[in-house]
């Protein structure tokens, strides 16, 4: 990571005059530099303000590693000399919650407390917009390759509308752990006539796409014929993509979260669009 400061100019915030940024762009916060701000002349007693932002980020159900990071910086002693100290790299949402657990007596405290809250919330709401422009993306790709898988299915012998809710559901038993379409409906508690893919966030659409895509294409590659031969396929591609889910230690997709109706989500795009 880079050691470069943000350049201030003009009446910048002193938390936004020691914001650092890495090599790809992402900003962090030095927890020397921080503690420098909030007046801990003595930093031992500034880890004990780290130490329960730690607590409070666990409880949250952040991963602590993804917000906290320990490293070791040389700083300089003067005359030339330097020495070795540990510090902590902050994400903007571990500034936030150091920022809650400092000193409330320090007038610096109450500047930083709305300073984190407004630029944490201003990033949630930028996150949020991606995270829906991911979803109304993937979920378009699904309907167009879902297309695509039917037809190529149908010729491998999936010819009824029952046959191809089976040769779903094998794909949905590969992927979720055989759990069906049914199963997974009832797990994530969707209201009746609700569809699974609408409710699903861009994580668990992207595994489904993927799931979709290298499905139809081995049965074409492999000129797969008959119902059951079909339906195997679909089961182990499901399979598969749910191992590699597993060694990349990632969520399985029956414990991701459930999200907001995706048709909703397009019609408040709509709206905002008009509106526009």
């Amino acid at each position: 990571m880079s050691n470069e400061f943000e350049k201030s100019s003009g009446a910048i915030s002193p938390f936004g005059a020691i914001r650092r940024t890495n090599e790809a762009g992402g900003e962090y916060w030095s927890s020397r530099d921080f503690a420098q701000v909030l007046g801990y002349t003595d930093y031992r007693n500034f880890e004990q303000v780290i130490y329960k932002a730690r607590t409070a980020c666990f409880n949250s159900g952040q991963r602590i590693e993804d917000h906290f990071v320990d490293v070791t910086e040389m700083v300089s002693i003067g005359s030339g000399a330097t020495r070795e100290v540990k510090t902590t790299f902050l994400s903007r949402y571990a500034c936030y919650l150091v920022i809650q657990n400092a000193d409330p007596s320090k007038e610096i405290v109450a500047l930083g407390q709305t300073y984190f809250a407004v630029q944490t919330r201003r990033q949630e709401v930028s996150d949020q917009s991606t995270e829906d422009e991911r979803r109304l993306l993937l979920r378009d790709e699904i309907k167009i390759h879902n297309m695509r898988l039917a037809e190529t299915a149908k010729r491998a012998g999936v010819v009824t509308s029952m046959d191809y809710a089976i040769f779903q559901n094998h794909g949905y038993m590969g992927l979720y752990g055989g759990m069906t379409a049914q199963d997974i409906h009832r797990h994530k508690r969707l209201k009746k006539g609700g569809q699974i893919l609408d409710h699903m966030g861009s994580t668990e659409l992207a595994a489904n796409l993927f799931r979709a895509t290298q499905t139809e294409e081995k049965i074409r590659r492999e000129r797969i014929i008959g119902k059951d031969r079909a339906n195997q396929t679909h089961r182990d591609v499901g399979a598969k993509v749910r191992q590699t889910i597993r060694e990349l230690g990632g969520t399985m997709p029956e414990s991701l979260p459930t999200v907001e109706n995706i048709k909703e989500v397009r019609a408040k795009q709509r709206k905002e669009l008009k509106e526009k």
